[in-house]
């Protein structure tokens, strides 16, 4: 594709006007349209961006070669669902949806139409310019915190959809195992689901992986370690640190990377560069994200009253 493509944005939101953004200033691709129930809040985030706001689905599908799906979690599947039916190449916010089959008919109508779709689980970038994935050895265990202050953001899923699902991912794509049993407990505080959440999952090979994630939580706090036979990995998100006794060269330097900077937009990028044509595949494919909320289910349904 040589023509600029024209990128289109579902949700007028927060997450939507960070879309709105890479899609306004990245080469080869133009903002051309936003859709949200409100029209006015479309308005106001399409017009300063070159854009036109939609009222209706339908029309804002007309109007756009790609679609970000950036509405609450309920909609994600639903409204990427009727971008492939369109004809459209769609980036879905995590999760990709709340119900797998629901998620699969996405996946499958898009490789039906030839179609790309990609997930926005992010923090598979900062794994990538780490060099977390070419580490010739399988972690032995996991174990991630993820804590977040009160929030009115996300409070239709629980916070195992909101926020686990990020580590749940990393957890399958360092690992070629499978995941077995989810057992845990958490606590419900002002949502009508999970607020918090710690849960061990075991996987076919031994590997264990344990999530502990909050959004009441009094500050804010995401590190992650990783057990190899060799030697430890402990990672600080917010800090962007780590220390590595493994053994393999990981790149220190990681977060003076163009794509550690600006995770999103290298996500964006990756996911236009598969659909011109340029890349094998985005980021994070539909299947990918698919697994990791089959899993997030699973550990939901595991989840037991904190005593």
């Amino acid at each position: 594709m040589s023509e600029s493509l024209r990128g289109g944005v579902i949700g007028a939101g927060v997450f939507g006007a960070y879309h709105a953004r890479q899609y306004a200033r990245l080469p080869g691709v133009d903002l051309a349209a936003i859709f949200d129930p409100h029209p006015e809040r479309a308005a106001s985030l399409a017009m300063p961006l070159g854009g036109r706001a939609f009222a209706t689905l339908e029309d804002f599908l007309e109007a756009v070669d790609v679609v970000t799906v950036a509405s609450p979690a309920a909609w994600h599947a639903e409204q990427a669902l009727a971008a492939v039916k369109a004809g459209k190449s769609v980036y879905i916010e995590k999760p990709i949806g709340i119900d797998v089959a629901k998620a699969e008919a996405v996946a499958t109508e898009a490789a039906r139409r030839g179609l790309v779709v990609a997930c926005g689980h992010q923090e598979r970038v900062l794994f990538q310019v780490m060099g977390l994935f070419d580490i010739p050895a399988q972690p032995l265990r996991l174990e991630a915190v993820r804590h977040g202050t009160p929030s009115d953001r996300s409070l239709d899923v629980s916070v195992v959809l909101d926020l686990m699902i990020h580590d749940l991912d990393l957890a399958l794509a360092l690992s070629q195992a499978e995941p077995v049993t989810a057992e845990g407990e958490g606590a419900i505080v002002r949502a009508s689901s999970w607020d918090t959440a710690r849960s061990e999952v075991s996987f076919d090979d031994g590997f264990t992986a344990l999530f502990d994630v909050s959004r009441v939580a009094p500050a804010r706090r995401r590190t992650m370690k990783l057990v190899y036979p060799s030697g430890e990995l402990e990672i600080d998100f917010l800090t962007r640190a780590f220390r590595n006794t493994t053994g393999f060269a990981l790149n220190a330097d990681f977060a003076e990377t163009p794509a550690a900077k600006d995770t999103l937009g290298a996500s964006v990028e990756a996911f236009l560069a598969a659909v011109r044509g340029e890349a094998p595949r985005p980021i994070v494919t539909a299947a990918e994200a698919i697994r990791a909320l089959d899993l997030a289910l699973a550990v939901e349904e595991g989840l037991t009253p904190e005593t």
